[in-house]
Protein backbone atom coordinates (compact mmCIF):
# COMPACT_ATOMS: atom_id res chain seq x y z
CA UNK A 1 0.00 0.00 0.00
CA UNK A 2 0.97 3.54 -0.84
CA UNK A 3 2.67 5.78 1.92
CA UNK A 4 0.12 8.71 0.87
CA UNK A 5 -2.79 5.67 1.01
CA UNK A 6 -2.25 4.87 5.09
CA UNK A 7 -1.76 8.64 5.87
CA UNK A 8 -5.07 8.98 4.59
CA UNK A 9 -6.63 5.75 6.38
CA UNK A 10 -5.04 7.19 9.57
CA UNK A 11 -6.85 10.70 8.70
CA UNK A 12 -9.92 8.74 8.39
CA UNK A 13 -9.68 7.08 11.75
CA UNK A 14 -8.65 9.88 14.06
CA UNK A 15 -11.68 12.10 12.57
CA UNK A 16 -13.82 9.79 13.38
CA UNK A 17 -12.58 9.28 16.99
CA UNK A 18 -12.82 13.03 17.52
CA UNK A 19 -16.60 12.33 16.23
CA UNK A 20 -17.41 9.39 18.27
CA UNK A 21 -15.90 11.26 21.71
CA UNK A 22 -17.93 14.32 20.54
CA UNK A 23 -21.22 12.46 20.40
CA UNK A 24 -20.28 10.70 24.10
CA UNK A 25 -20.03 14.36 25.35
CA UNK A 26 -23.11 15.57 24.03
CA UNK A 27 -25.87 15.80 27.36
CA UNK A 28 -28.41 13.46 27.27
CA UNK A 29 -32.14 14.81 27.04
CA UNK A 30 -33.21 15.36 30.64
CA UNK A 31 -36.62 14.36 31.93
CA UNK A 32 -38.30 18.34 31.63
CA UNK A 33 -41.29 17.17 33.90
CA UNK A 34 -41.65 20.38 36.63
CA UNK A 35 -40.25 18.99 39.26
CA UNK A 36 -42.53 21.44 41.83
CA UNK A 37 -45.59 19.91 39.86
CA UNK A 38 -48.74 19.19 42.59
CA UNK A 39 -52.19 17.69 42.08
CA UNK A 40 -54.78 15.95 44.51
CA UNK A 41 -57.58 14.15 43.77
CA UNK A 42 -60.43 13.25 46.21
CA UNK A 43 -63.50 10.29 46.51
CA UNK A 44 -66.28 9.97 48.61
CA UNK A 45 -67.77 6.88 47.62
CA UNK A 46 -68.74 4.88 44.32
CA UNK A 47 -71.88 2.65 43.16
CA UNK A 48 -75.31 3.02 41.86
CA UNK A 49 -75.37 7.13 42.19
CA UNK A 50 -78.10 8.61 39.71
CA UNK A 51 -78.98 11.61 38.88
CA UNK A 52 -82.67 10.78 38.32
CA UNK A 53 -82.04 9.87 42.24
CA UNK A 54 -80.52 12.98 43.72
CA UNK A 55 -82.80 16.21 44.23
CA UNK A 56 -80.77 19.26 43.02
CA UNK A 57 -80.31 20.01 47.02
CA UNK A 58 -78.71 17.08 47.62
CA UNK A 59 -76.31 17.29 44.39
CA UNK A 60 -75.43 20.96 45.55
CA UNK A 61 -74.54 19.75 49.18
CA UNK A 62 -72.25 16.68 47.76
CA UNK A 63 -70.44 19.04 45.30
CA UNK A 64 -70.34 21.72 47.79
CA UNK A 65 -68.10 19.37 50.24
CA UNK A 66 -66.33 17.75 48.13
CA UNK A 67 -65.36 21.06 46.70
CA UNK A 68 -64.07 22.28 50.07
CA UNK A 69 -61.90 19.06 50.72
CA UNK A 70 -60.34 19.93 47.49
CA UNK A 71 -59.71 23.49 47.92
CA UNK A 72 -58.05 22.81 51.88
CA UNK A 73 -55.76 19.88 50.45
CA UNK A 74 -54.63 22.62 47.52
CA UNK A 75 -53.79 25.10 50.01
CA UNK A 76 -51.74 23.29 52.01
CA UNK A 77 -50.03 21.72 48.83
CA UNK A 78 -49.59 25.28 47.18
CA UNK A 79 -47.81 26.39 50.69
CA UNK A 80 -45.47 24.17 50.50
CA UNK A 81 -46.90 21.27 52.59
CA UNK A 82 -46.48 17.78 52.55
CA UNK A 83 -48.21 15.14 50.72
CA UNK A 84 -49.26 13.66 53.78
CA UNK A 85 -50.32 16.52 55.36
CA UNK A 86 -52.57 17.27 52.30
CA UNK A 87 -54.31 13.58 52.85
CA UNK A 88 -54.79 13.73 56.32
CA UNK A 89 -56.57 17.35 56.71
CA UNK A 90 -58.52 16.80 53.68
CA UNK A 91 -60.00 13.28 54.38
CA UNK A 92 -60.65 14.78 57.79
CA UNK A 93 -63.28 17.30 55.79
CA UNK A 94 -65.12 14.08 54.40
CA UNK A 95 -65.00 12.11 57.92
CA UNK A 96 -66.67 15.31 59.70
CA UNK A 97 -69.87 15.13 57.37
CA UNK A 98 -72.43 13.22 57.89
CA UNK A 99 -72.75 12.83 54.10
CA UNK A 100 -70.49 10.41 53.30
CA UNK A 101 -69.42 6.60 54.94
CA UNK A 102 -66.70 7.43 57.27
CA UNK A 103 -66.23 9.21 60.77
CA UNK A 104 -69.51 11.07 61.52
CA UNK A 105 -71.66 9.43 58.72
CA UNK A 106 -70.34 5.80 58.95
CA UNK A 107 -72.80 2.94 58.55
CA UNK A 108 -74.19 0.73 61.51
CA UNK A 109 -72.95 -2.82 61.69
CA UNK A 110 -75.33 -5.67 62.30
CA UNK A 111 -74.47 -5.04 66.36
CA UNK A 112 -75.44 -1.31 66.34
CA UNK A 113 -72.09 -0.08 66.21
CA UNK A 114 -70.19 2.30 64.02
CA UNK A 115 -66.83 -0.10 63.14
CA UNK A 116 -64.11 2.28 61.08
CA UNK A 117 -61.16 1.49 59.57
CA UNK A 118 -58.46 3.76 58.15
CA UNK A 119 -55.07 3.34 56.21
CA UNK A 120 -52.50 6.21 54.95
CA UNK A 121 -49.00 5.36 53.13
CA UNK A 122 -46.53 7.83 52.01
CA UNK A 123 -44.62 7.26 48.93
CA UNK A 124 -40.85 8.08 49.44
CA UNK A 125 -40.30 5.79 52.17
CA UNK A 126 -43.11 2.96 51.20
CA UNK A 127 -43.82 3.68 55.11
CA UNK A 128 -47.60 2.95 56.05
CA UNK A 129 -50.15 2.83 59.00
CA UNK A 130 -53.67 1.88 59.32
CA UNK A 131 -56.63 1.07 62.17
CA UNK A 132 -59.38 -1.20 61.77
CA UNK A 133 -62.74 -1.43 63.53
CA UNK A 134 -62.33 1.30 66.11
CA UNK A 135 -65.64 2.81 67.81
CA UNK A 136 -64.74 5.95 69.49
CA UNK A 137 -61.89 7.86 67.44
CA UNK A 138 -63.18 10.94 65.91
CA UNK A 139 -60.91 10.71 62.77
CA UNK A 140 -59.36 7.32 62.25
CA UNK A 141 -57.08 9.14 59.29
CA UNK A 142 -55.14 10.35 61.92
CA UNK A 143 -55.10 7.37 63.95
CA UNK A 144 -53.37 5.71 60.75
CA UNK A 145 -51.28 8.44 60.55
CA UNK A 146 -49.91 7.93 64.11
CA UNK A 147 -49.53 4.12 63.53
CA UNK A 148 -47.29 4.48 60.69
CA UNK A 149 -45.25 7.33 62.56
CA UNK A 150 -45.05 6.39 65.94
CA UNK A 151 -44.97 2.73 66.42
CA UNK A 152 -43.18 -0.27 64.68
CA UNK A 153 -46.67 -1.63 63.19
CA UNK A 154 -48.86 -1.30 60.24
CA UNK A 155 -52.30 -2.16 61.22
CA UNK A 156 -53.85 -1.47 64.84
CA UNK A 157 -57.32 -3.13 65.34
CA UNK A 158 -60.13 -2.27 67.61
CA UNK A 159 -59.63 -1.45 71.23
CA UNK A 160 -55.79 -1.97 70.97
CA UNK A 161 -55.82 0.65 68.35
CA UNK A 162 -58.14 2.78 70.15
CA UNK A 163 -55.81 2.67 73.47
CA UNK A 164 -52.93 3.55 71.37
CA UNK A 165 -54.67 6.22 69.71
CA UNK A 166 -56.09 7.72 72.94
CA UNK A 167 -52.24 7.60 74.14
CA UNK A 168 -51.08 9.71 71.10
CA UNK A 169 -53.35 12.30 72.28
CA UNK A 170 -55.77 12.24 69.47
CA UNK A 171 -59.62 12.96 70.11
CA UNK A 172 -62.02 10.00 72.23
CA UNK A 173 -65.60 10.49 71.23
CA UNK A 174 -68.54 9.30 72.85
CA UNK A 175 -70.06 6.82 70.35
CA UNK A 176 -73.12 8.44 69.84
CA UNK A 177 -71.15 10.83 67.84
CA UNK A 178 -71.55 8.85 65.49
CA UNK A 179 -75.22 8.32 65.41
CA UNK A 180 -77.36 9.44 62.31
CA UNK A 181 -81.27 8.90 62.10
CA UNK A 182 -80.43 7.75 58.20
CA UNK A 183 -77.57 5.74 59.11
CA UNK A 184 -79.77 3.81 61.43
CA UNK A 185 -82.55 3.69 59.29
CA UNK A 186 -80.78 2.15 56.34
CA UNK A 187 -79.51 -0.47 59.34
CA UNK A 188 -82.96 -1.11 59.95
CA UNK A 189 -83.86 -2.01 56.83
CA UNK A 190 -81.42 -4.04 55.69
CA UNK A 191 -82.30 -6.16 59.15
CA UNK A 192 -85.61 -6.46 57.63
CA UNK A 193 -85.05 -6.94 54.23
CA UNK A 194 -82.64 -10.13 54.89
CA UNK A 195 -81.22 -10.65 57.87
CA UNK A 196 -78.68 -13.30 57.33
CA UNK A 197 -77.01 -10.70 54.54
CA UNK A 198 -74.74 -7.61 54.59
CA UNK A 199 -76.24 -4.35 52.61
CA UNK A 200 -75.01 -1.88 50.82
CA UNK A 201 -78.53 0.43 51.45
CA UNK A 202 -77.26 3.86 51.78
CA UNK A 203 -79.86 6.49 52.67
CA UNK A 204 -78.88 9.15 50.04
CA UNK A 205 -80.19 6.43 47.38
CA UNK A 206 -82.64 4.24 46.16
CA UNK A 207 -80.23 1.71 45.62
CA UNK A 208 -76.36 0.43 47.02
CA UNK A 209 -73.38 2.42 47.04
CA UNK A 210 -70.20 1.37 48.59
CA UNK A 211 -69.13 4.66 50.75
CA UNK A 212 -65.97 5.47 51.72
CA UNK A 213 -63.53 8.34 50.96
CA UNK A 214 -60.32 8.84 50.28
CA UNK A 215 -57.48 11.27 49.04
CA UNK A 216 -54.31 11.06 46.88
CA UNK A 217 -51.35 14.09 46.69
CA UNK A 218 -48.47 15.11 44.98
CA UNK A 219 -46.59 17.81 46.73
CA UNK A 220 -44.05 20.45 45.84
CA UNK A 221 -40.88 17.59 46.22
CA UNK A 222 -41.80 15.34 44.40
CA UNK A 223 -43.73 12.87 47.32
CA UNK A 224 -46.65 11.01 46.93
CA UNK A 225 -49.17 10.07 49.68
CA UNK A 226 -52.55 7.91 49.89
CA UNK A 227 -55.44 7.66 52.29
CA UNK A 228 -58.49 6.20 52.76
CA UNK A 229 -60.99 6.10 55.36
CA UNK A 230 -64.50 3.89 55.89
CA UNK A 231 -67.11 2.97 57.81
CA UNK A 232 -67.19 -0.66 56.24
CA UNK A 233 -70.55 -1.54 54.89
CA UNK A 234 -74.24 -1.76 56.36
CA UNK A 235 -75.04 -4.66 58.63
CA UNK A 236 -71.84 -5.90 58.35
CA UNK A 237 -71.37 -9.26 60.70
CA UNK A 238 -68.70 -10.53 63.13
CA UNK A 239 -65.77 -7.23 62.84
CA UNK A 240 -65.61 -7.70 59.52
CA UNK A 241 -62.93 -6.01 57.76
CA UNK A 242 -62.74 -4.72 54.34
CA UNK A 243 -59.82 -3.08 51.80
CA UNK A 244 -59.71 0.13 53.26
CA UNK A 245 -57.51 -0.69 55.89
CA UNK A 246 -55.45 -3.28 53.99
CA UNK A 247 -51.81 -1.50 52.40
CA UNK A 248 -51.89 -2.82 48.96
CA UNK A 249 -55.77 -3.28 48.50
CA UNK A 250 -57.09 -0.08 49.23
CA UNK A 251 -54.65 2.43 49.51
CA UNK A 252 -50.72 2.82 48.06
CA UNK A 253 -48.16 5.67 47.91
CA UNK A 254 -44.80 4.78 45.87
CA UNK A 255 -42.89 7.58 44.20
CA UNK A 256 -41.84 5.91 41.51
CA UNK A 257 -45.12 5.34 40.24
CA UNK A 258 -48.16 6.50 41.87
CA UNK A 259 -50.85 6.93 44.81
CA UNK A 260 -53.89 5.37 45.28
CA UNK A 261 -57.05 4.92 47.02
CA UNK A 262 -59.83 2.96 46.58
CA UNK A 263 -63.85 2.44 46.72
CA UNK A 264 -65.90 -0.38 46.14
CA UNK A 265 -66.50 -4.10 47.42
CA UNK A 266 -63.77 -4.43 49.31
CA UNK A 267 -63.58 -8.50 49.33
CA UNK A 268 -62.80 -8.20 45.98
CA UNK A 269 -60.34 -5.17 46.24
CA UNK A 270 -58.23 -7.25 49.04
CA UNK A 271 -58.37 -10.45 46.46
CA UNK A 272 -57.08 -8.29 43.15
CA UNK A 273 -54.39 -6.41 44.87
CA UNK A 274 -55.83 -3.26 43.84
CA UNK A 275 -54.21 -0.76 44.86
CA UNK A 276 -50.94 -1.89 44.44
CA UNK A 277 -51.36 -4.03 40.76
CA UNK A 278 -51.87 -0.72 39.21
CA UNK A 279 -48.38 0.46 40.66
CA UNK A 280 -47.00 -2.73 39.44
CA UNK A 281 -48.38 -2.54 36.22
CA UNK A 282 -46.77 1.03 35.71
CA UNK A 283 -43.50 -0.53 37.02
CA UNK A 284 -42.56 -3.52 35.83
CA UNK A 285 -45.33 -3.16 32.09
CA UNK A 286 -44.25 0.41 31.84
CA UNK A 287 -48.34 1.19 31.45
CA UNK A 288 -49.53 4.93 31.92
CA UNK A 289 -51.54 5.66 35.11
CA UNK A 290 -54.47 6.02 33.23
CA UNK A 291 -53.72 2.61 31.02
CA UNK A 292 -52.76 1.33 34.15
CA UNK A 293 -55.88 1.96 36.39
CA UNK A 294 -58.68 1.05 32.85
CA UNK A 295 -56.82 -2.34 32.99
CA UNK A 296 -57.49 -3.39 36.53
CA UNK A 297 -60.70 -1.80 37.21
CA UNK A 298 -62.46 -2.04 33.85
CA UNK A 299 -60.76 -5.54 32.81
CA UNK A 300 -59.38 -7.49 35.81
CA UNK A 301 -61.81 -6.69 38.85
CA UNK A 302 -65.01 -6.43 36.76
CA UNK A 303 -63.86 -9.61 35.50
CA UNK A 304 -64.04 -11.12 39.33
CA UNK A 305 -67.83 -9.57 39.43
CA UNK A 306 -65.95 -7.04 41.47
CA UNK A 307 -67.46 -3.32 41.82
CA UNK A 308 -65.86 -0.31 42.71
CA UNK A 309 -63.40 2.50 41.70
CA UNK A 310 -60.02 4.39 42.36
CA UNK A 311 -58.39 7.76 42.37
CA UNK A 312 -54.76 7.63 41.39
CA UNK A 313 -52.12 10.64 40.76
CA UNK A 314 -48.87 9.42 39.54
CA UNK A 315 -45.03 10.96 40.00
CA UNK A 316 -45.54 13.43 37.22
CA UNK A 317 -49.25 14.89 38.50
CA UNK A 318 -51.36 13.14 36.27
CA UNK A 319 -54.86 12.62 37.95
CA UNK A 320 -56.92 9.48 37.22
CA UNK A 321 -60.76 8.61 38.15
CA UNK A 322 -61.64 5.15 37.20
CA UNK A 323 -64.60 3.27 38.04
CA UNK A 324 -66.75 0.60 36.64
CA UNK A 325 -69.90 1.72 38.84
CA UNK A 326 -72.79 4.48 37.77
CA UNK A 327 -71.10 6.84 39.68
CA UNK A 328 -68.44 7.57 41.96
CA UNK A 329 -68.06 11.05 44.10
CA UNK A 330 -64.88 12.86 43.23
CA UNK A 331 -63.16 15.62 42.46
CA UNK A 332 -59.54 16.82 41.05
CA UNK A 333 -57.27 19.41 41.74
CA UNK A 334 -54.31 20.32 39.20
CA UNK A 335 -51.09 22.06 39.77
CA UNK A 336 -52.99 25.57 38.65
CA UNK A 337 -56.08 25.07 41.16
CA UNK A 338 -58.62 24.06 38.73
CA UNK A 339 -60.92 21.95 40.79
CA UNK A 340 -63.13 19.29 38.90
CA UNK A 341 -66.25 18.19 41.04
CA UNK A 342 -68.22 14.63 39.45
CA UNK A 343 -70.87 12.37 40.86
CA UNK A 344 -72.12 10.49 37.83
CA UNK A 345 -70.29 8.75 35.27
CA UNK A 346 -70.17 11.62 32.56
Amino acid sequence: MKKSALILLLLAFILNSCANTSEEKTPKKVDETPKNSIGLVIHGGAGTILKKNMTPEMEAEYKAKLEEAAKKGYEILQNGGSSLDAVEQTIHILENSPLFNAGKGAVFANNGKNELDASIMEGKTLNAGAVAGVTNLKNPISAARKVMENSDHVLLARKGAEEFAAAQGLEVVDTSYFFTEKRFNSLQKAKQGDKDKTAYLDPYMKDYKYGTVGCVALDKNGNLAAGTSTGGMTNKKWNRIGDSPIIGAGTYANNKTCAVSGTGHGEYFIRANVAYDISALMEYKNMSLQEAAKEVIQNKLKNMGGDGGIIAIDAKGNLVAEFNTPGMYRATVDEKGKITVGIYKD
